[in-house]
C-alpha cells in the first residue's frame, strides 16, 4: 500500500470515527470542561514564606570543612561556649564539622509545633554532608523574625569516597534534607479580607474570559454586583457578613465550578514524539506536500606541489585544491494530503497513521502556521 493511499484511507477513518486501538495509539486530545475555581488560582494573602537559617553539621566521617574555613571554627566555638565550654578557636581543627545554610518553607497557616521539611546546603568547602546531624538552627524570616528551630539526621541522596587521587561520587552529596525536621514556633495565619471588606483572587493563568465568568459564578451564587473582574489574573469579591463566616464564603468560592477559556496551543515534545493539542484548534483549508528530499555536499582536499622546483625555489609552496561533489536525493516516501475545515487532532492523527515522524511533523505544522492556516501558538518543548 502506497503513502498516499494510507493517507486517504487514514482521512477516511476519521471522517467516520475512528476505532478504539486506533484511538488509544494516537496522541490524546485535550477537551474544555468545567472545573473547580480552587483550581484555577489562589487567593490574595495566600501564599507560602520562605525561610532561612545558618548552622552546623556534626558528626562528618573526615569529609566536612577543612581548617582553611575560618568560619567554620569560628561557628563551633560559638556553640562551645553556648554549651559552657571555653576552647580557644586555634584549638578546633576537626574535619568532622560542616557550617551549612538552611532553608525550608513555612505554609501560608501554620500552628505553633507544626512540622515542616527543611533543605540543607554546604557553605564551606565540604565533600560530602553524609552522616552529619544537624545542630538546632533557628528558621527566620525576612522580618528577621525566628519562626521554626530546625535540627535532625540528614538524608543525603549521595555519596562521595576520595582515595589516593581516586574519587567516586553521586549525585551531590553537599546537599541533604531534613525530613519533618523543623518545629514552628510562631504562628502564621494569612489575612484574606481587606480592609475595604473584599477578598481578590487572583488566577494562575490570566485570561480576561475566565476571570468574568469566575466573577458571573460568583454573582450568581451570593447575588448581583458581589464580584467583578478587574484584570485578566484578578477578581474582587465583596464581603459583607459576619467575619467569622469568612472560612465558610472563601469555601462556597473555591467549590464554584466554571469553564475556564483555554488559549488555543499546541505543545510538541520531539524527545518523545508526543504533540498535544486542543480539540478546538482549527485548521483553514490547506493542502500539505511533504518530500523527502537529501542534499549531501562532500570537499575533499589535494595538495599540488610540482616536484621540478621542489628545493629550488624559497618563494614557492604547496597548492591545496579542494574538489566539491554535490549531489541531491529524492526520496520514493513522499506524503500529499489534502484536508478541509478541520482540527489539529484530525490532522496530527492522519499524519500519524501515514507513519510521518515528529521532525517532520514539526515542520507542517510550523509551515502552516506561516501561511495562516493555524489559528494557533505552538510550543515545542
Amino acid at each position: 500500500m502506497s503513502i498516499l493511499t494510507k493517507i486517504v484511507l487514514a482521512t477516511r477513518l476519521l471522517c467516520v470515527g475512528i476505532t478504539a486501538t486506533l484511538f488509544w495509539s494516537l496522541p490524546l486530545v485535550a477537551s474544555a470542561q468545567n472545573v473547580d475555581v480552587k483550581g484555577l488560582g489562589r487567593f490574595e494573602g495566600w501564599r507560602d514564606n520562605a525561610l532561612i537559617g545558618y548552622g552546623l553539621v556534626t558528626g562528618l566521617s573526615g569529609s566536612g570543612d577543612s581548617r582553611r574555613s575560618g568560619v567554620t571554627r569560628q561557628t563551633l566555638q560559638n556553640v562551645y561556649s553556648r554549651l559552657g565550654v571555653t576552647v580557644d578557636q586555634a584549638d578546633i581543627s576537626s574535619r568532622n564539622v560542616a557550617v551549612v545554610l538552611v532553608m525550608g518553607t513555612l505554609p501560608a497557616s501554620a500552628n505553633i509545633g507544626d512540622r515542616i521539611s527543611v533543605t540543607v546546603s554546604s557553605a564551606g568547602d565540604a565533600r560530602s554532608l553524609a552522616g552529619g546531624t544537624l545542630l538546632m538552627t533557628p528558621l527566620m524570616g525576612p522580618d528577621k523574625k525566628t519562626y521554626a528551630l530546625a535540627q535532625g539526621p540528614l538524608i543525603v541522596g549521595g555519596y562521595s569516597f576520595e582515595s589516593e587521587s581516586n574519587l567516586q561520587q553521586r549525585n551531590y552529596p553537599t546537599t541533604a534534607r531534613v525530613e519533618m525536621g523543623a518545629t514552628v514556633e510562631r504562628p502564621v495565619n494569612a489575612e484574606l479580607l481587606k480592609n475595604d471588606g473584599t477578598v481578590s483572587f487572583l488566577l494562575s493563568e490570566p485570561n480576561f474570559t475566565t476571570s468574568e465568568r469566575i466573577a458571573s459564578a460568583v454573582n450568581r451564587k451570593f447575588g448581583t454586583n458581589r464580584a467583578y473582574a478587574v484584570s485578566a489574573d484578578e477578581v474582587n469579591i465583596r464581603y459583607t457578613d459576619d467575619p467569622i463566616r469568612l472560612a465558610s464564603f472563601i469555601s462556597d468560592i473555591e467549590n464554584l465550578t466554571v469553564q475556564p477559556d483555554r488559549l488555543p496551543r499546541i505543545v510538541i515534545n520531539e524527545r518523545t514524539g508526543t504533540v498535544v493539542a486542543g480539540a478546538d484548534v482549527m485548521l483553514s483549508s490547506v493542502v500539505i506536500s511533504q518530500g523527502d528530499i537529501r542534499v549531501t555536499v562532500t570537499a575533499e582536499n589535494f595538495a599540488s606541489q610540482p616536484s621540478f622546483i621542489s628545493g629550488f625555489a624559497n618563494d614557492v609552496s604547496s597548492l591545496v585544491v579542494t574538489n566539491t561533489d554535490l549531489s541531491v536525493e529524492q526520496g520514493t516516501d513522499d506524503v500529499v494530503a489534502s484536508f478541509p475545515n478541520t482540527s489539529v487532532a484530525d490532522l496530527v492523527q492522519g499524519l500519524a497513521e501515514a507513519g510521518v515522524d515528529t521532525r517532520r511533523m514539526i515542520g507542517i505544522l510550523q509551515a502552516m502556521k506561516q501561511a495562516g492556516a493555524l489559528h494557533s501558538e505552538i510550543i515545542i518543548q
